[in-house]
């Protein structure tokens, strides 16, 4: 038996056909285009993200020997889609969770003194990386398309509750805790949407998707729609959770950092939300069919892997992202170059939407080299800031970090992210964990495993990076320059 897993990242859908023994089959892939109208905006167009999914699909199952046996969804999370529940069209872009158009929603909302309520019940922060402040921002600005949302003509969901509108040809519209726990709509103590934040907000309660569990079936693909198959849809959540579920954190404790567009660390913190006094979030990880909920405690790091491909496509001093460790293996250090990367603002532990990407220590003496290195040298920064705090709000002790997402692939970070960290960093012999999780959790749903115990025996190591001396110098100049990246949008 085979799962089938699809995966709507934010520059791409990954489709994954996984066999029982938690290897893959067969893959497909197919970017999709990305909108940025103005300055710090960010849009998706649906249909895109659903043709891409449809190749993505093609291209895996017709490497794989056998139809896969059940479908699972993973997607980038916060991103809120707008689409017709007959025709299924959207009527708009969607905005994506890069997008930063909503902070003058979040600075009247905090103003106004509600985080503290928000964020007892969500475990989040007014921040317009998150759904309701998108969703709010469209209620004042389209008015023409929210009229439709509040008459229920126009459904209102995350990606992974538009394909799976797409999928079944209409026929479901749900999602699952874990995608709805980034929303700030979702209780996530008492596991379900809050009418009391869709009242501050301006959300009808009726035009979200229905909050199932995130594995068991929830539904069947349509043949017409989906590649002439009808195959049950089984396993559901949002990227980072998937990740954790496909890098086995199955116990409280248990850590994984995913480096993709951005860097996202999460520990799993069991069926305890634990609350972050210096700025991590608290999320459902994952939710069983029989009600219950597992949480996680996470730092959310906006710009990684984006700014590796900036190096490529903004300033064309890469011509591949695979270029990045030799070039900059061939200098010793960054030369005092240090980058922020907050080319859309500081997410974790810093939360700051205007903050501005920042290169200090430039001299005569700079080379392109310093510039590769000093972007990886940030990324393994920026992961040390989130887990130096989540350790200490979990209380809990780091003695390993699993890694995955493509930037994992690259030694000298690995290397540097150990160093940084004073702990022992693991990579899988599968590093697209995050669609292995969507499927981890639709063969749970339908059978092909048994339970965690059998998933954990699946994960294999692929490569262990040993921590070195450690530069706290560097990291200081890291720190300063981090400071001097805030505010700079007025």
């Amino acid at each position: 038996m085979s799962v089938l897993a699809i995966d709507a990242g934010t520059t791409g859908v990954t489709a994954l056909v996984v066999a029982e023994d938690g290897g893959v089959v067969s893959r497909g892939y197919q970017e999709f285009q990305q909108h940025f109208p103005e300055p710090g905006l960010v849009e998706h167009q649906p249909e895109e993200i659903w043709q891409a999914a449809l190749q993505a699909c093609r291209e895996a199952l017709a490497g794989a020997p056998e139809t896969p046996t059940a479908v699972g969804i993973t997607n980038q999370r916060e991103t809120a889609v707008l689409w017709d529940r007959r025709t299924l069209a959207s009527p708009r872009r969607a905005i994506v969770w890069q997008d930063r158009r909503s902070a003058g929603v979040c600075a009247e909302l905090a103003e106004a003194g509600h985080e503290p309520r928000v964020a007892e019940l969500t475990g989040l922060r007014l921040d317009p990386y998150f759904t309701a402040t998108k969703l709010a921002w469209l209620a004042r600005h389209d008015k023409a398309v929210w009229r439709e949302v509040e008459s229920g003509r126009v459904a209102l969901g995350t990606v992974d509750a538009y394909l799976i509108a797409r999928l079944t040809a209409g026929r479901t519209h749900v999602t699952d805790a874990s995608n709805a726990s980034r929303t700030l709509l979702f209780d996530i103590t008492e596991g379900r949407w809050s009418a009391e934040l869709c009242d501050l907000f301006g959300v009808p309660m009726d035009a979200l998707p229905q909050v199932v569990p995130s594995y068991g079936v929830v539904g069947h693909t349509d043949p017409v729609a989906f590649l002439g198959l009808t195959l049950p849809i089984a396993g559901i959540a949002g990227d980072q959770q998937a990740a954790l579920f496909g890098q086995a954190c199955h116990e409280p404790g248990d850590v994984k950092c995913t480096y993709g567009t951005g860097s996202f660390v999460l520990i799993n913190t069991g069926d305890t939300p634990v609350r972050s006094s210096a700025g991590l979030l608290t999320t459902v990880a994952w939710g069983g069919p029989d009600g219950s909920l597992t949480y996680a405690l996470e730092g959310s790091i906006f710009v990684t892997g984006a700014a590796v491909q900036w190096l490529r496509d903004g300033l064309g001093v890469i011509g591949a992202a695979a270029e990045t460790e030799p070039i900059a293996r061939t200098v010793p250090d960054s030369g005092g170059v240090v980058f922020v990367p907050a080319l859309t603002g500081l997410g974790a532990p810093d939360w700051d939407p205007s903050a501005r990407g920042t290169i200090l220590g430039i001299t005569r003496g700079t080379t392109r080299a310093h510039l590769v290195r000093a972007t990886l040298e940030a990324i393994a920064f920026e992961v040390r800031d989130v887990v130096d705090v989540m350790t200490s709000d979990a209380a809990l002790d780091l003695h390993t970090l699993k890694v995955d997402g493509g930037a994992s692939e690259n030694g000298l970070l690995c290397r540097m992210q150990a160093d940084q960290l004073g702990v022992t960093v693991e990579r899988p012999k599968v590093s697209e964990t995050t669609a292995l999780g969507a499927a981890f959790l639709a063969g749970l749903g339908t059978g092909v495993w048994s339970g965690t115990d059998e998933l954990a025996a699946t994960w294999q190591l692929d490569a262990r990076f040993e921590p070195g001396p450690r530069d706290d110098g560097a990291y200081a100049r890291w720190r300063m320059a981090v400071e001097k990246a805030k505010g700079w949008v007025l």
